[in-house]
């Protein structure tokens, strides 16, 4: 192929260029000077009116590194615009090869607006790759209308290789001399690690090195406290005056401290301007743009963090976070090693003290003795000012068992405080896990007022917790000047806790053995009572004295709740015995404990009587009672009566009082139950022979003044027939004719009678052929559904004297103008019911035509129950068990 002149040229003109530059890059000049020579060259060799070189950055941005010609003013060197749009520097991005914009008319964007507002008509770029990933871009253009040579990519291409190279080589140059840097500090900090320095000496070591290792003009390091604050413990540069070593900040917002704090891993700001939270506003003033931070784990927890930070608006370069980790995992290996050597020396020592606890639990050492001996070991243990010991009252109060130290006398073994506002005894009690306060200036409630005018300072607390319920709490602290508490305090302290745990449980586990064995003592004497059938009211007797003699009372009530709102005392005994002796009728009202339980039908306590009122209230202030707990008797789940015990004394009653107390009431009830059914019993019985005995009467009176009577006239008239037959006189046709009346109304009267025993119709057709021979003597219209299968005789009779008797009440008394009667089986019973229309009102006592009905249902144990509302109609429900009258025999002889 032949070149014209111009194109040899031309030619000679790119290779001068190109030489130039490579003897740039070969002879090792700065990266400024190569880029501002391409750009040069590349602007006159084209020729065209602009060329820049520009470096891509991982946060979307493209930093122009070199430019000539008319974009100078628009886009200068340092200049980072955003990417995205219609133009060339996002289109070489997008792509990672050469690209060109004939028209830059419709170019969009940041870079696009600027390159357009400079009067570029039309582009080339050419992407520059440094060992294998796109680093850059050159790009050239033109102001008039004419496009660019079509062979410009190619001849930049040529410039972006020779750019490469020395990219590569700088950036490999630069590496070396870093990582050299790198590995002497990293070497000077490990030195002092491995020499066992004081932890403040490595912080301060490790803070100065990063500061001068990274391009930044501020460092700090801080620890995450328990307390969710935290501390910082070195700084470097502007972090000494707006972070200072031990001053104290509460993480929150969105700052590198924070985020670090809640992911656990490194994390970087490449703008604090929306940054927030104090930790920000402290950095923010300090002047940083941009920082990132590390973790510093020590045996997988989240010990603190490292900060660097820049007041440069470019970022921190992107391994930033990576160096800063070499220095982390140092500074955690100090941390440790100093922990390490600490915690043999309180291990040794806890152990120590934790065996001399152990042995005196083992001992069964009294529990006085043994809270004031733990207060005591754990004062000298930890070097605290002060020991501890409260157990958490039902009262909401909690009683010091246990001091040593500066707080002995202000909170004195048995006194008692309030557990009110915001205090570490409080804060315990709610949370039920350990707990610190390092400022008491806020603290608040009786607890709070007491350790700010002690001049507590710093204090921790943990929950003793027995079978899974916080029973107190163990607290040590400082007081001032003294510093606050160490980190690691909490842990320390729970094991002294567990160990007074196991000895309460222990202690209580005893005294709930012996109590057991005396309550149950105490329940088989009632209950053998129960047993024998003894009257209530000796049964009675012996529960308010058991009571008042197991459950460490003054005193005990039984009361029995009557129909006029009062209640009758049934028993009594202790020390109020005289005031509620037996018999003695009260009436209820007010705010007392009867008349809670009455009004509730449940458990109840007062634990001040002080605000009692009504009759009973007003005799419980007079006895001195100071609390009490009621519990109801529920007999047949109604309430029957209550039992009561109390104190008069000043401490509250315990708070499994009511559960013991309800042993004793289930016992009672009992007893009440068996002599109401031996009641109900000899009631029914006396009913069923009363009943029989009636029905034997009515059936001799009806037969001698009706079908007897009949017979008798009959049988005179037909002998006075005979006589006038024999004479052959013309009145024996009328008087045969008035025997045979008498004899037919006989025989109705006897089928009327037997009517009333029990129907043939029922014993040989079953329920549906009896119901229907009742229903054709009634003239009231009624709708039946009634099973048509046999079932055992019993149930028979009983659902049709139910039926019989409900339909006689219809019409004799409701007025109604229809009724229905259905009987069904469901789930092994038969359902009975008979409904009308009429006026409503009735009522269901023995007294009635129902109480036979009852006694009968009764007998199958089966249900019977009436609903008649005032404002009309009457519903006769009844459930007759199947299966537990098949071998019932029927007694009314059928």
């Amino acid at each position: 192929m032949t070149l014209s002149g111009e194109e040899r040229h031309t030619l000679a003109d790119e290779h001068a260029a190109l030489r130039r530059v490579a003897t740039l890059v070969a002879s090792g000049a700065t990266p400024e000077k190569v880029f501002g020579a391409v750009t040069e060259e590349v602007g006159r060799m084209l020729p065209v009116d602009f060329a820049d070189l520009s470096r891509y950055e991982s946060d979307g941005t493209i930093t122009i590194l070199a430019t000539w010609g008319i974009t100078q003013a628009v886009l200068p060197p340092g200049a980072r615009p955003r990417l995205g749009g219609k133009n060339l520097s996002t289109l070489v991005a997008q792509t990672g090869a050469s690209a060109r914009i004939e028209d830059y008319a419709d170019a969009s964007g940041p870079i696009g607006a600027a390159v357009r507002g400079a009067g570029v008509r039309s582009v080339v770029g050419t992407p520059i790759i440094v060992d294998g990933h796109m680093w850059g871009m050159v790009a050239a253009g033109s102001s008039i209308d004419k496009p660019l040579p079509a062979d410009a990519e190619a001849r930049l291409a040529s410039f972006t290789e020779l750019l490469a190279t020395a990219i590569a080589n700088a950036e490999s140059r630069g590496a070396l001399a870093r990582l050299a840097e790198e590995q002497a500090a990293l070497r000077r900090v490990a030195t002092l690690v491995a020499r066992g320095a004081p932890q403040k000496e490595v912080f301060a070591a490790v803070i100065e090195e990063v500061g001068g290792l990274l391009p930044v003009f501020n460092a700090s390091m801080a620890r995450y406290e328990p307390d969710g604050t935290v501390t910082a413990v070195a700084a470097w540069g502007e972090a000494e005056i707006g972070f200072p070593a031990g001053s104290r900040w509460s993480p929150g917002g969105k700052n590198l401290i924070t985020m670090v704090l809640e992911t656990g891993r490194p994390a970087r700001i490449d703008n604090y301007v929306d940054a927030s939270g104090p930790i920000a506003t402290a950095i923010h003033d300090m002047g940083v743009r941009s920082a990132v931070a590390s973790p510093i784990l020590v045996q997988g927890r989240l010990w603190g963090v490292i900060v660097a930070g820049s007041n440069l608006e470019q970022p921190l370069a992107p391994d930033t976070e990576a160096r800063l980790a070499s220095f982390t995992e140092l500074v955690a290996t100090a941390i440790a090693n100093a922990e390490s050597r600490a915690g043999l020396t309180h291990l040794a020592q806890e152990q120590t003290a934790l065996r001399r606890v152990a042995t005196l639990v083992a001992r069964g050492m009294a529990q006085a003795d043994l809270f004031r001996a733990v207060t005591e070991e754990l004062g000298r243990l930890l070097a605290v000012d002060f020991a501890i010991m409260g157990r958490y009252e039902g009262d909401g109060t909690v009683t010091s068992v246990g001091g040593w130290g500066a707080a002995a006398a202000r909170f004195p073994v048995g006194g008692r405080s309030k557990l009110e506002g915001e205090n570490l005894v409080t804060i315990v009690l709610e949370t039920g896990r350990p707990a610190r306060v390092d400022d008491f200036a806020h603290a608040s409630g009786p607890i709070g007022d007491v350790g700010r005018q002690s001049g507590f300072h710093s204090a921790i607390g943990a929950p003793i917790v027995v079978d899974g319920r916080t029973w107190g709490v163990m607290t040590v602290g400082s007081v001032l000047p003294k510093p606050r508490l160490p980190a690691g305090t909490e842990t320390r302290l729970e094991s002294f806790t567990e160990l007074v745990a196991t000895a309460i449980a222990n202690a209580e586990s005893h005294a709930r053995l012996g109590r057991l064995a005396a309550e149950q003592a105490a329940l088989r004497r009632v209950a053998t009572l129960v047993a024998q059938g003894v009257p209530p009211e000796e049964v009675f007797a012996a529960v308010a004295e058991e009571v008042v003699q197991l459950l460490a009372v003054d005193f005990t009530h039984m009361g029995r709740y009557e129909g006029d709102g009062t209640v009758t005392v049934v028993a009594s005994s202790g020390s109020t015995a005289e005031t509620f002796r037996v018999g003695r009728r009260w009436n209820l009202g007010g705010r007392n404990l009867t008349t809670i339980v009455f009004e509730t039908g449940r458990s109840a306590r007062l634990d001040r009587y002080s605000d009692a009122f009504g009759a009973l209230g007003a005799a419980g202030r007079e006895l001195g009672i100071r609390s009490s707990v009621g519990t109801p008797i529920l007999v047949e789940d109604r309430v029957w009566g209550v039992v009561t015990a109390g104190s008069t004394v000043e401490e509250t009653l315990p708070t499994d009082l009511e559960s013991r107390l309800e042993n004793f009431t289930e016992l009672a009830a009992t007893a009440i139950a068996n002599a109401q059914t031996r009641a109900e019993l000899a009631a029914s019985r006396a009913r069923i022979v009363a009943a029989t005995d009636e029905s034997r009467r009515r059936i001799e009176r009806d037969l001698h003044d009706g079908a007897q009577q009949r017979l008798v006239h009959a049988v005179i008239v037909l002998k006075l027939a005979l006589r006038e037959l024999a004479d052959e006189d013309a009145n024996a046709r009328e008087l045969l004719a008035e025997a045979l009346g008498h004899a037919e109304q006989a025989n109705s009267e006897l089928r009327e009678l037997a009517h009333g025993i029990l129907p043939a119709a029922l014993t040989r057709g079953g329920l549906r052929a009896g119901v229907e021979a009742l229903l054709s003597r009634i003239s009231l219209p009624v709708r039946t559904n009634v099973t048509a299968e046999r079932l055992p005789p019993s149930v028979e009779a009983t659902a049709y004297f139910i039926i019989s008797e409900a339909l006689t009440n219809v019409v004799k008394h409701a007025h109604a103008t229809r009724a229905q009667v259905t009987a069904r089986l469901e789930r092994g019973e038969l359902h009975v019911e008979i409904r009308d229309d009429g006026v409503g009102g009735a009522k269901g006592s023995h007294d009635s035509g129902l109480g036979g009905l009852r006694d009968r249902v009764s007998a199958l144990e089966g249900r019977l129950g009436v609903v008649s509302p005032p404002d009309g109609g009457t519903s006769l429900r009844a459930q007759l068990p199947i299966a537990d009258s098949t071998l019932t025999q029927d007694s009314s002889g059928q």
